[in-house]
């Protein structure tokens, strides 16, 4: 029987995996996707906002050709630290459901060839993030091909119609990629500004290119609907329907919280922050930890690589005390 599994291979589950490691303790990470499946799928060209010993782990120096590390450096980093520390990490293998209880959890997955499997564990670590499921428009026609919900880079929409939908970094960020690379880009935003949180170097740049008319945007507006060649805008002016071939929704993310609520992990009702023990971790179902920016609910802009990281020593430490013999 394992000491642990960890549920998510992101920057805070490979900590988890670090700490469970460093104390003797027995455990697996399992990923639906790649190592690091969020990180992998920012924008090509992301810049991360903070500096690269923030983004350190199990004691490994990060570096970087600039101030600022880029997402390339940030996966050859995790890379580099899952090998060193010769973590067990079940990449492609999606954890499906678990059962049982504290001391003796059986938690059930399937791989990508639809092999399914049990697997034995006393503890439980949920760090699956967020990033895999959008917030959706929810507005007919959202559901063509044409709606992406992440941007990877600007190139194949070169000569196209663009509309970005959202007024913060994602959408700062694909609507001038997508506007230097020869796409026609509008922009439309629920609010009445961008966000002032937008990265510094990125802010002025797309406020000047709204300024200058060169990315049209619509403020105080949202999507009403989508067709195939366009799309209609509801505005402070009324509707506005401009042609367009694809609509790039950067509008947020948010965890999973009905798996958590499906396995006995219990939210205030109004926060929706699941309700757990702030030293260690462990949610109201005992041997069940939640690491990294699931401890926020729904407010997923409070956790981040920088402070999810140090998530793991405090829950191995509380595992390790409950399942270690006393010398």
């Amino acid at each position: 029987m394992l000491d642990a599994v960890v549920v998510g291979a992101g920057p805070t589950g490979l900590a988890c995996g670090i700490e469970l490691k460093k104390r003797g303790l027995a455990c697996v990470l399992f990923d639906k996707g790649c190592l690091t499946n969020s990180l992998y799928n920012y924008p090509t060209n992301m810049v991360f906002f903070t500096t690269p010993e923030l983004l350190e782990i199990g004691g490994i120096p990060m570096t970087s050709l600039g101030e600022k590390p880029v997402r390339g450096e940030a996966l050859k980093y995790y890379r580099r630290v899952a090998d060193h520390y010769g973590l067990d990490i079940r990449q492609y293998e999606r954890v499906t459901g678990f059962e049982g209880s504290d001391g003796d959890f059986t938690v059930y997955t399937e791989d990508r060839t639809g092999t399914r499997q049990a697997h034995r564990a006393r503890k439980l670590i949920l760090a699956t993030g967020y990033y895999d499921r959008p917030n959706l428009l929810n507005v007919p026609g959202e559901e063509l091909p044409k709606v992406i919900h992440y941007y990877k880079e600007a190139h194949p929409f070169y000569g196209h119609d663009v509309l970005v939908v959202g007024g913060k970094n994602s959408a700062a960020i694909a609507a001038l990629e997508l506007h230097w690379s020869g796409a026609r880009v509008t922009l439309v935003h629920r609010r009445a500004e961008l966000s002032q949180r937008i990265k510094y170097w990125i802010l002025p740049n797309i406020e000047n290119r709204i300024r200058t008319g060169e990315i049209p945007a619509y403020f105080n507006s949202s999507v009403e609907s989508i067709e195939q060649r366009f799309v209609t805008l509801a505005t402070p002016q009324g509707p506005v329907r401009i042609k367009n071939d694809f609509v790039f929704a950067m509008t947020g993310y948010h965890p999973d919280t009905d798996f958590l609520d499906r396995h006995g992990i219990r939210f205030d009702p109004e926060t929706r922050r699941p309700k757990l023990d702030p030293e260690t971790w462990e949610s109201e179902r005992p041997g069940v930890y939640l690491a990294g920016v699931l401890v926020a609910g729904m407010h997923t802009n409070e956790v981040f690589i920088e402070n999810g990281r140090f998530h793991g020593a405090q829950i191995a430490a509380d595992i390790a005390r409950k399942t270690l013999p006393a010398s």
